[in-house]
């Protein structure tokens, strides 16, 4: 896909690079309580596997603070730590290893406050995600602008960049999030004309799975479309690992990055004559497993399903009680329908390597 990326200055999260040209990167957030760290950890992990490059836990608390350095050293992906309204716990998760923090400047206790945050950012080098929400902009710019516009928000953004860059502080990356997509479109297209930040993308509340899917997958996606945005969360009221699923495959549309399984199927109509729709069903949620990047192709019918499937690395087209399986653009047998779906999934674990079935 040729879209030209915006030239954003470069951080480092660990060991990962943001902006500055790094390929975009998948974050999530953890809804364990982080005081239980060890659940905390196997969330993690599982997330990890899911394909969540940075992962952020809340610091709500001192506890939250001693859990840190646990976490930290128990997980291969880096640590950002999630501070609200005490100044004091920011720092305290800065000094117990979080390889950066995110805060809302308006909401840790005011400028002398946010001035120590910096100076101990700066000591150690931790970079700092300015988050600004249209729920939190201040008061004053609410007062300017009626309610929480886009240049509100990008008023209340730059206000936060100038004052870290005028404390010699430069390693922060800003998301501007807001649950209406339109919004959150133009926010980041006003601010992408103002600073060379690093930006998180995302839609903040999105909503469920299917409604935060596609309120992500537009705002996201348009967002990346015009070459803005360094790493994203995609915000679902669901398990954190769906949100893997959704961020990769934004990301996959879009030619961006590569990881798992790209599934085309057929939606069905009347010429369909195998049961696909729970054959489909069962191959998504057994193939969200798979890391290497590959296309599968589940049709239903002799009208597109052989061309799909030809397309694919691996796929299946349905006839009356059986299935043709291609592989790589070629016939290779006719299987049985109740057969076809473990003669699909055997064919993506010999090319993958990968075990999918326990």
């Amino acid at each position: 896909m040729e879209n030209k990326r915006r030239v954003s200055r470069q951080i480092r999260i660990g060991n990962v690079p943001i902006g500055g040209g790094a390929p975009v990167c998948v974050q999530s957030m953890t809804n364990t309580d982080t005081r239980d760290w060890r659940s905390t950890v196997a969330q993690i992990e599982r997330l990890q596997d899911a394909g969540c490059e940075i992962i952020r836990v809340a610091v709500p608390d001192e506890q939250a603070v001693e859990a840190v350095p646990m976490i930290k050293k128990s997980v291969r992906i880096p640590l950002i730590a999630d501070i609200h309204f005490d100044f004091r716990l920011a720092i305290g998760a800065m000094r117990a290893g979080a390889d950066a923090i995110r805060i809302n400047p308006g909401n840790i206790g005011g400028p002398d406050k946010l001035k120590k945050v910096i100076e101990v950012a700066r000591e150690r080098e931790v970079p700092v995600r300015i988050g600004v929400n249209s729920g939190s902009v201040e008061k004053d710019l609410l007062a300017k602008h009626g309610h929480p516009t886009p240049e509100a928000m990008v008023e209340s953004a730059l206000r936060h960049i100038r004052f870290f860059e005028d404390n010699d502080f430069g390693l922060i990356k800003v998301s501007i999030k807001s649950s209406d997509v339109i919004a959150t479109i133009n926010s980041y297209r006003l601010l992408a004309q103002k600073t060379d930040c690093p930006f998180h993308l995302g839609v903040t509340e999105a909503g469920t799975v299917v409604g935060g899917a596609v309120k992500s997958a537009l705002g996201i996606g348009f967002l990346l479309l015009d070459g803005i945005g360094d790493t994203l969360r995609v915000s679902l009221t669901a398990a954190p690992e769906e949100e893997m699923f959704v961020a990769w495959s934004i990301l996959r549309a879009l030619k961006l990055r590569e990881r798992g399984v790209e599934l085309v199927s057929c939606p069905t109509c009347g010429r369909t004559e195998i049961d696909l729709i729970p054959m489909v069903q069962r191959a998504e949620a057994l193939l969200k497993s798979v890391k290497t990047p590959l296309k599968v192709a589940v049709m239903g019918c002799v009208v597109n399903g052989p061309g799909e499937a030809k397309e694919a690395d691996v796929g299946i087209a349905g006839g009356r009680g059986v299935g043709i399986l291609f592989k790589k653009g070629s016939r290779v047998e006719k299987v049985p329908e109740s057969e076809l779906l473990d003669r699909l999934l055997s064919e993506v674990e010999r090319i993958t390597g990968e075990k999918i079935r326990g």
